[in-house]
């Protein structure tokens, strides 16, 4: 299959990470710069909101209203006409930071807690848990045992959830119960040290692979069928949108572990049109 060929709609960031389509617009923090962004599908870029944490994981909510996580205090802040304000705060539940998130259809808000602090120990292992936030603000733990949980997504009729292990290379794939529970089914292979994920209508998962500075398509049964490389800089995170779900958004960086450790980083977001249109969350 012939490489797609990106198009940069927009440079000069530091870190962005967990980009979500939302009223024509795809929505976006910059980590290291510690705010919330826009990019209109021309590459208009808008600041919406500063933090005083590290901005990570992004839902939308039914209303409306987005939700952005931050890590290290653990807190789930809504972002309304200009302003934040808490919506829940992890704190007490949360083992470890607190990194990316989704939101489905339902208000039902799923949280990646590491079950570590950042940087990460040498000898951690499948600490790694999901929290579940109800829309009543109650949360419970619906997922354990994961190795570096990170990017997160549902499907349409909210009956399935994705999580990309990154230390365990990896996708585990969840039934989602009526009541929002997790019911683990499978674990997928894909490209080393999966981030961002999102999932298109036949069920694939587009997978950010930070390891592989590529942006993989893994189908339902664990193979790739697809694969876009940005040589030289780390697949972040993705997702589908524009006006058919069909624009690939890729967020990727030039960086290192290392270099992320001093404050070194160069982000990027690039798109291309593929075949098959974005479904679910993100």
């Amino acid at each position: 299959m012939k490489e797609a060929q990106l198009t940069t709609l927009l440079d000069g960031g530091r870190y962005f990470e967990a980009p979500r389509w939302h009223a024509g617009r795809l929505w976006f923090v910059d980590c290291m710069a510690r705010t919330l962004l826009s990019v209109g599908p021309s590459g208009d870029r808008t600041q919406h909101a500063s933090f005083d944490d590290v901005p990570c994981g992004t839902g939308v909510l039914p209303d409306g209203r987005l939700v952005v996580l931050t890590m290290f205090r653990k807190r789930l802040l809504a972002h309304a006409d200009g302003a934040l304000s808490l919506y829940a705060d992890l704190s007490g539940i949360a083992a470890g930071t607190i990194d990316d998130m989704i939101i489905d259809g339902l208000g039902r808000a799923y949280v990646g807690d590491l079950g570590f602090n950042l940087p990460p120990p040498p000898d951690r292992g499948a600490d790694g848990r999901i929290i579940l936030v109800t829309p009543d603000g109650q949360a419970r733990i619906v997922a354990e045992g994961l190795r570096f949980p990170n990017g997160i997504a549902i499907s349409e009729d909210q009956d399935r959830l994705v999580v990309a292990e990154m230390d365990g290379e990896c996708l585990a794939d969840y039934e989602i119960g009526s009541d929002g529970s997790l019911h683990f089914r499978r674990r997928l292979a894909c490209g080393k040290e999966p981030d961002g994920i999102c999932l298109d209508r036949d069920g694939a998962v587009w997978v950010a692979s930070y390891g592989e500075d590529a942006f993989i398509r893994i189908d339902r049964d664990g193979r790739e069928r697809q694969r876009i490389s940005v040589p030289g800089r780390r697949g972040i995170a993705c997702a589908l949108g524009g006006a058919d779900r069909r624009t690939l958004f890729c967020i990727n960086a030039a960086t290192s572990p290392e270099e992320l450790r001093q404050g070194k980083s160069s982000a990027r977001i690039d798109i291309v049109e593929v075949e098959t249109p974005g479904s679910g969350y993100p």
